[in-house]
């Protein structure tokens, strides 16, 4: 069986070089393994990970299904009950690279409760590798770096000496694979949380270099925090960073969901675009924009009635929207660059933004805008942008209040 766990090897550095999913290759190796006469029948694969929402990732396969899924470890998930009860915590906190556990018969051992439930499904055998390696700049003086594989088996017997060996001999193989898988994901992560999905895969394409970009045409939201001057003076400054994460959320997140990208948190302001082309279904953009604005408002007071509740500073921002070209590239000088959008377009809508703070609505979107919806949007007349030479008229939702603009948007 040696020469076969050397094939199953080959075959994995094979697929590495490739563009393979670590859930796709960890199916793939456990079928190659059952094919072998591995008598797997359920197998997990952690790592750590670095992301802004998840600490661990897990693929979970079982034989009777075939079937990798991919699942997430929430940051909040590290103090939970399981993972205070889990083996694989054990074996971190031991630096035991190897754990191997009877479910059944003579030299049965349930010492951690995972063992039990398995053993009350049928399980019979249970053996966890740990394969540390290190990647750059990560995880810092913490040990959790590398991979666990698990490995379960309902065969009366359990695995044999064997099998173990085989599993063992394959581990290292699977290791170095899921490095080189698992940091170009870590990148992939770190690139577009900083960047955006769009921005982040440009620069992964290559476009690295002053001046690279491209002219594209989109609708650009703009939103701004009202008062933040005042609020920066009166607030410590992890209440105002808290506040500020609060606004973020109201005027961000909605319009991600419909299919925009921030580009850049500017201070207290925060600018999203919606790529438009060819194919772009503008009726429908403009639909999701809608809904995107009015829930905007909707978790600002939501928001607020919590703020108000525990006695903090309510929030509050205007909307501005335009539409128009924009060069969509990198601005800066070599050694710093930052990947965003320029032009009169995006001039335009801080412009336009900030008549909000003197005029009634809190949306304000220039024609080109509400032309995309005509009859949802009603004129607030013309007016002076600064640097614009001629007035610019300005449009509205056609229902100003905030409750009914998402009756409207719905």
């Amino acid at each position: 069986m040696a020469g076969l766990a050397q094939q199953v090897g080959d075959w994995l550095l094979r697929e590495a070089l490739g563009k393979p999913s670590v859930e796709k290759i960890f199916e793939k190796l456990c079928s190659r393994l059952t094919g072998i006469g591995i008598p797997i029948a359920r197998a997990r694969l952690n790592w750590p990970t670095l992301h802004p929402l998840f600490r661990a990732e897990m693929v979970k396969w079982q034989r009777d299904n075939g079937v990798a899924e991919l699942e997430h470890f929430h940051h909040q998930d590290t103090n939970s009950e399981a993972w205070q009860r889990s083996p694989l915590r054990y074996m971190l906190e031991t630096d035991l690279p190897v754990l191997r556990r009877r479910l059944s018969g003579k030299g049965k051992l349930l010492d951690f409760t995972i063992f039990e439930e398995l053993s009350e499904q049928g399980y019979t055998d249970y053996v966890a590798f740990k394969t540390e390696f290190s990647q750059p700049g990560m995880f810092i003086d913490s040990r959790i770096t590398g991979i666990f594989v698990i490995w379960a088996t309902d065969r009366p017997t359990g695995f044999t000496d064997e099998d173990i060996s085989v599993l063992q001999e394959v581990q290292l193989t699977f290791a170095l694979v899921c490095k080189t898988i698992i940091q170009a994901q870590i990148t992939t992560n770190i690139v577009e949380t900083y960047l955006g999905r769009q921005a982040g895969r440009s620069v992964l394409k290559g476009n690295i270099r002053l001046g690279d970009g491209a002219t594209t045409r989109a609708l650009v939201w703009y939103s701004d925090l009202r008062n933040s001057t005042r609020l920066t003076g009166s607030l410590p400054s992890e209440k105002f960073l808290e506040l500020l994460n609060v606004y973020f959320e109201s005027a961000a997140r909605p319009a991600i969901l419909a299919g925009g990208e921030v580009l850049a948190f500017i201070g207290d302001a925060v600018l999203v675009i919606f790529p438009i082309d060819e194919d772009t279904d503008t009726a429908a953009l403009s639909q999701k924009m809608l809904e995107a604005v009015a829930e905007s408002f909707r978790m600002r007071d939501v928001a607020n009635a919590e703020r108000l509740e525990n006695g903090l500073e309510p929030i509050d921002f205007g909307i501005g929207l335009n539409i128009g070209e924009v060069v969509f590239g990198n601005i800066g000088v070599p050694e710093r660059l930052a990947f965003t959008v320029i032009g009169s377009t995006v001039t335009e809508v801080e412009r336009i933004e900030k008549l909000t703070k003197t005029l009634e609505p809190n949306v304000l979107a220039t024609g080109e805008v509400a032309a995309l919806m005509p009859g949802r949007w009603v004129s607030v007349g013309r007016h002076a942008l600064e640097g614009v030479a001629h007035p610019v008229e300005l449009f509205t939702p056609a229902v100003l209040t905030d409750a009914a603009m998402l009756d409207a948007a719905e």
